[in-house]
């Protein structure tokens, strides 16, 4: 199954993206981690982007479907993805149809994890990260057993800088502007489903899974 996912920021997609890809044994795409590894082993599109990077330029959208082409194209995707992180507009949309028609590839469904504006507030406002091993909590649904330090690796865990009130207000407002019409795209397309977040992760992945017919 090729999936794209959808949401705003803090909908907790990284974690459902999670448990899409253990049930079905697709690899989860992040477009983070996908620049991060074609810059950090210097590939020729990681060379590009960097570019871009360096000068705090976004990476134009040409070379961003490049590079996730370049990721759909390896053995494990055979099977099918999650998409996560991409496209965050209409023409990034548009350029990533073209080339999934290119690469004779149909994407089968565009998920959205639909959560309020407020329980996103409430949550990420309340996510701690670890310093060492990215384990991430949060100080309401599901704090560390010892105030401030990782369960898994013993590290201290913090608050990001993306994770104040104040940015995630913004970072809300850019999603609602820039990201939010593909709901509508992919609705036309008739590939759009709808999970409705929850306060519990389990029941959230109970309700994505059946979204998704499992």
């Amino acid at each position: 199954m090729r999936i794209i996912l959808l949401g705003a920021p803090g909908a907790g997609k990284g974690t459902q993206a999670k448990t899409i890809s253990d049930k079905l044994a697709i690899p989860h795409i992040s477009t983070g981690d996908i620049f991060r590894s074609n810059i950090k082993q210097n590939t020729s599109l990681g060379i590009k982007a960097k570019a871009y990077i360096d000068k705090g330029e976004l990476v134009p959208d040409e070379l961003t479907v490049e590079i996730v082409k370049d990721r759909l194209g390896h053995e494990d995707c055979t099977r099918g993805y999650i998409l996560d992180g991409f496209p965050r507009t209409i023409p990034q949309a548009e350029y990533l149809d073209k080339v999934l028609t290119e690469m004779n590839i149909k994407l089968d469904v565009a998920l959205l994890i639909d959560v309020k504006d407020e329980d996103i507030i409430e949550r990420m406002s309340g996510r701690r990260v670890c310093t060492n091993c990215g384990m991430t909590y949060n100080v309401v649904f599901n704090p560390t057993k010892v105030e401030g330090i990782c369960d898994v690796c013993n590290s201290p865990v913090i608050q990001r800088a993306d994770d104040a009130a104040e940015t995630v207000l913004n970072r809300l407002e850019t999603y609602h502007n820039q990201t939010q019409p593909l709901i509508s795209y992919y609705k036309n397309e008739g590939k759009l489903v709808v999970a409705e977040g929850a306060s519990e992760v389990s029941e959230t992945s109970a309700r994505v899974l059946k979204a998704l017919g499992m």
